[in-house]
């Protein structure tokens, strides 16, 4: 029996060699030279993570911008990113404005360094508070600050971390979360597995069936799931705003 498509590594999953191709040619026209962040700095990111062996999991340059570009239409001041590994797209985020500051947790000490280095070369280390730890460790102590008024609430949320407590970090993420806020959860869709009945004993498929449902009952939010292809694989992400 073949391994569920998911249990292997994504980016070695055949795709449509177009997929890259438009990415390529429409990321090339609308991210310039003259564009923050850099394109070159991007790249030595990205060179930086794979030197010291990182997963390749991070976004593609076209999500990463998409996340900045949904930031600064909400002028997003205060963003929380769970799930770091070498702080790719937590560069993107704390691009969206000059105001904004990105809190951004990583339970992998490794990654948390590796993510570090890559924030200074692309000088936006001021602008990033890292928390080091398990993000159910983490979340409640974040949770009381912003109870108490030591933390502002969030205006966006990224979550792209272990997909089995997709819905516990979203459930913390709406009680942090301002009216308006956005939150987005990655990689739910992951090549069709989330409808994939023989699929339904892998654990991320579970947690990202658990998010779809849990969120569609949720009255605190609306929602909805957004199917992507391009240079990574065929995936998707659920997008919800707190009421």
């Amino acid at each position: 029996m073949m391994a569920p498509s998911w249990a292997v590594n994504p980016t070695a999953d055949p795709k449509d060699p177009r997929w890259a191709a438009v990415d390529s040619y429409t990321f090339g026209h609308l991210h310039p030279a003259t564009s923050t962040p850099a394109l070159s700095v991007l790249n030595k990111a990205v060179a930086n993570s794979n030197a010291h062996n990182l997963p390749r999991y991070e976004v593609s340059p076209s999500q990463g911008k998409f996340l900045m570009l949904q930031a600064r239409m909400i002028n997003a001041k205060n963003i929380l990113e769970i799930g770091t590994l070498g702080g790719y797209s937590t560069i993107w985020l704390a691009n969206a404005t000059p105001e904004t500051n990105v809190t951004t947790i990583e339970i992998n000490e490794e990654f948390a360094r590796v993510a570090k280095e890559n924030w200074v070369v692309a000088g936006v280390e001021g602008k990033i508070e890292q928390q080091l730890g398990s993000a159910l460790d983490i979340l409640p102590k974040l949770l009381e600050e912003v109870q108490l008024r030591k933390r502002p609430l969030y205006d966006m949320v990224f979550i792209d971390a272990d997909k089995a407590q997709g819905l516990q970090y979203f459930d913390f993420a709406v009680k942090m979360c301002r009216p308006g806020a956005v939150i987005f959860v990655d990689n739910v869709v992951m090549k069709g597995s989330l409808v994939d009945a023989e699929q339904l004993d892998n654990s991320h498929v579970r947690g990202s069936r658990a998010v779809v449902e849990g969120i569609g009952k949720d009255e605190r939010v609306d929602a909805m799931c957004m199917q992507t292809v391009g240079e990574k694989i065929y995936d998707g992400f659920v997008m919800a705003v707190v009421r």
